[in-house]
């Protein structure tokens, strides 16, 4: 495993989407996402599918650790918190924050809510609507799912709108080298779980670099990747 630090260029905007007009719909994409995550809820914590997200809880963790040293009490947003498994994590770390998360599949809804038993407020909501007022956040986590949305400016936009002065996002998602990450884009839209794209670190820093001050990118292993990025 690679460190998670390092520091960013000054931020440009890219257009990494590429879309045609033969690729399916932004609705069309969370359509699918949603039906595919009902179908894995059931195995998804000890099936291969959930393996890549698991893999990169404990980064993730270190850099919550680091980021809410602090903060007694922080408000936290887990986007995309599938069975509430990282959730689960963070409240054991820190059992005074206050947690929220929201998915998008209602079976993966379900799950959290039956794991965190009340512990934490599980919504049903899409990432790139989040359902929050403007700064009421200290932290937001999003595991393996940013390849998910077909429009990421918006979903960062989200992320950075929901976040308090001086907060963090820790986003933990897929990676691959350039060859690997060609083929894969041209592929992945057209898979049943509605996969997008798979960014580099380039296109990464861009999209959150045009709302987050500083943005720092990690690999993770042979294919993930860590992102802090933080509000000024």
């Amino acid at each position: 495993m690679h460190g998670c630090r390092g520091e960013a260029p000054a931020p440009r905007r890219l257009n990494v989407h590429g879309r045609r007009d033969s690729k399916p719909a932004p609705e069309q994409l969370k359509a699918r996402s949603k039906a595919a995550f009902d179908e894995q809820a059931p195995i998804y914590d000890e099936g291969m599918q959930g393996g890549h997200a698991r893999a990169l809880h404990p980064c993730i963790i270190e850099e919550v650790r680091r980021a809410m040293e602090d903060i007694p009490a922080p408000s936290v947003l887990d986007v995309g918190c599938g069975t509430g498994m990282l959730s689960e994590q963070l409240l054991s770390v820190f059992p005074s924050c206050h947690l929220t998360g929201i998915d998008l599949s209602p079976a993966m809804v379900e799950r959290a809510r039956a794991r965190l038993a009340g512990r934490a407020e599980v919504r049903e909501a899409d990432a790139e609507r989040l359902p929050f007022h403007d700064g009421v956040f200290d932290l937001v986590v999003c595991n393996d799912s940013f390849h998910h949305y077909p429009d990421p400016d918006r979903a960062a936009f989200q992320m950075w709108r929901v976040l308090r002065k001086g907060g963090a996002l820790v986003l933990g998602d897929v990676w691959q080298p350039a060859p690997a990450r060609a083929v894969m884009n041209a592929w992945m839209p057209l898979s049943y779980e509605g996969d997008v794209r798979i960014y580099s670190e380039t296109e990464l820093r861009a999209i959150l670099g045009t709302w987050f001050q500083r943005v720092r990118w990690s690999r993770i292993g042979l294919t993930g990747c860590l992102v802090v990025a933080s509000k000024g």
